[in-house]
């Protein structure tokens, strides 16, 4: 199943700089092991904002719940989330 998912990111100010940069690093981490997987299919950067634009392909959303809670930098973000299904003018074979 397939969700468009937009994470928006929010570390307050009073957040100790080297605190910050270490859940930056391991958001990076986690995020490339989900690409490879298969899982974290598409990650887009929205310009000019500390947010980004992904698409998941996961099992239900209990499973996407799953992994947005585990994500490093969970706990300061803002998240919208919206199904998807396949559009049948759509020409891309892999579309699920």
């Amino acid at each position: 199943m397939l969700f468009h998912v937009r994470m928006s990111v929010n570390i307050p100010h009073d957040v100790p700089e080297h605190f910050a940069s270490q859940l930056k690093v391991d958001e990076k981490e986690v995020a490339q092991k989900l690409q490879q997987e298969g899982v974290w299919r598409h990650l887009w950067r929205v310009a000019g904002l500390y947010s980004n634009v992904s698409v998941f392909d996961v099992p239900d959303a209990q499973v996407l719940h799953e992994i947005l809670i585990g994500l490093p930098l969970f706990p300061y973000m803002d998240i919208e989330v919206t199904a998807l299904c396949r559009h049948p003018s759509s020409i891309h074979a892999d579309d699920k």
